[in-house]
């Protein structure tokens, strides 16, 4: 019977922590709703600076040292660039676009058009590894 007690008093006291962790947890969530909210454009531009800046690694590794741009329907490209500036300026529409988040008064869709802009690696990566 003394084993259950001592067991029931630590499983009681492991208890008693969680719910402490808990309570400060609950009165911390007002004040860290204030603070997501008055730094909602940061917290939310943070995976998109991630994403742009994976494909941006990711088309350096697997594209060539000439990249083309616009596919003709002979197989051939109407342009070629340089792999940096394939890489740079598909990033820096991101970051452009983000820019202009963080300037406007309205954050969601600005906010989308960046997520929208992380299409334009991929789409020169696509049509590069896989002309027709």
């Amino acid at each position: 019977m003394e084993t259950l007690k001592n067991v029931w008093q630590k499983v009681k006291a492991v208890l008693l922590k969680i719910g402490g962790f808990f309570d400060v947890v609950a009165g911390c969530v007002g004040r860290g709703y204030q603070v997501i909210m008055r730094f909602r454009k940061i917290f939310i531009s943070i995976p998109v600076v991630y994403g742009a800046l994976k494909l941006a690694a990711y088309n350096r590794d697997h594209l060539g040292s000439e990249v083309g741009i616009l596919l003709q329907e002979n197989g051939s490209y109407a342009y070629t660039v340089a792999r940096d500036a394939a890489i740079m300026y598909p990033l820096a529409v991101t970051g452009i676009c983000l820019l202009l988040m963080f300037c406007s008064r309205r954050t969601l869709y600005p906010w989308l058009i960046s997520m929208f802009s992380l299409v334009l690696p991929l789409l020169i990566l696509i049509t590069n590894i896989f002309p027709s």
